[in-house]
């Protein structure tokens, strides 16, 4: 069998409008690359025809696979899933709406390849060769996550949350069976886990574009994300 260079790991919760384009974008990029692949997406507990975008895909592509949860999990938990079941000797998770392209997986590559453990996209860092169209709002409310994630202990990250990370084989198998977040706070307590093991995590300027049908928001799931992390800073203290 041959082990794939990349797995990527999508996560959807009733994406059915928003998964198609991206998921053939990210299929046809891999196919111009001619190197072994695979793409799993995880069907968080959808109600919609998520699961059938993926298999009609999938008669074509033998190199895309579904896993799906029985209910809603939340992100975390998809990615986590989909991380563990995983082959890829570099291993990527995305966001399923594309709000960053996939061709900006050569910036990460390029950051594994000079020996990085993790390599994740920011919004935030500066770079005249990217460009990031983002609402005012969620830049607003960026910059606040930002600055409490910095409070409880994530100092070297500029922009935990961009969907769009990778890690090496080594860097995953470590981590994603200790994470514990099932929601949208999993990425601070993901790069806690890597800060407290000594990994190297590389930030890299993206390309993103802010997309239509977000479920992320500042009141519909900050305070919970929030306390997600408050309770990830707990336990590794805990384990500290």
């Amino acid at each position: 069998m041959t082990i794939p260079r990349w797995s990527v790991v999508i996560p959807a919760f009733n994406e059915a409008h928003r998964l198609p384009r991206y998921l053939n974008e990210v299929v046809s990029y891999f196919e111009g690359c001619g190197e072994a692949y695979e793409v799993i997406v995880v069907d968080d507990g959808s109600t919609d025809d998520t699961a059938g975008c993926v298999e009609r895909v999938a008669r074509s592509r033998p190199t895309v696979r579904a896993l799906r949860l029985g209910r809603n999990e939340g992100k975390g938990a998809a990615v986590r899933l989909g991380m563990l079941a995983a082959a890829g000797a570099w291993r990527l998770f995305a966001d399923a709406d594309g709000a960053t392209p996939i061709g900006e997986l050569k910036r990460l590559e390029h950051a594994l390849a000079a020996g990085a453990d993790i390599a994740i996209g920011s919004r935030v860092l500066a770079d005249p060769a990217v460009s990031v169209v983002a609402k005012p709002h969620r830049v607003a409310a960026g910059r606040l996550f930002n600055w409490f994630v910095a409070r409880i202990g994530l100092r070297t990250i500029a922009d935990s949350q961009c969907g769009f990370k990778a890690f090496t084989a080594a860097a995953a198998e470590s981590l994603f069976p200790r994470l514990r977040t099932a929601g949208f706070g999993f990425d601070v307590e993901l790069l806690l886990l890597a800060q407290s093991h000594g990994l190297r995590v590389v930030e890299v300027p993206v390309n993103w574009t802010d997309q239509a049908g977000s479920k992320v928001g500042v009141f519909r799931t900050g305070p919970a994300m929030f306390w997600e992390i408050l309770m990830a800073r707990r336990r590794l203290g805990k384990l500290a």
